[in-house]
């Protein structure tokens, strides 16, 4: 298993300020960003050792207005690590805000960090 959380929030905070691994506590700032790790399984395993992982991360992007500017923002940064975006997905919200609902996946090689494309 391996942790890329630091590296996906740092992608992250280039795009917002307001950016959470939970549900959002404050919504002074927008956009809101919260990216949650859906699975971090094993994809390959050879002697008994993983080698390679497979994650996929879900994004969730709320704003007042539109939120195709930070989700193109997001696409360029998590896409920018290798991962490959697979849902891009507008979501009535009961609040009034617009939400967008975006996943990513990839295989990581566990050693060196290599990223491949499912």
């Amino acid at each position: 298993m391996i942790n890329i959380k630091p590296t996906i929030k740092a992608a992250l905070d280039a795009v917002s300020t307001n950016v959470n691994d939970s549900y959002p506590a404050g919504w002074a700032t927008f956009p809101v960003i919260q990216y949650i790790e859906e699975d971090n399984s094993t994809w390959e395993k050879t002697d008994n050792t993983e080698q390679k992982a497979y994650i996929r991360y879900k994004i969730d992007i709320w704003n007042k207005a539109s939120t195709s500017a930070a989700a193109l923002a997001v696409d360029n940064a998590i896409a920018g690590l290798g991962f490959v975006r697979t849902l891009s997905v507008d979501t009535p919200d009961p609040s009034g805000l617009k939400h967008k609902v975006m996943r990513y996946e990839a295989v990581i090689d566990v050693n060196d960090m290599y990223v491949y494309n499912p």
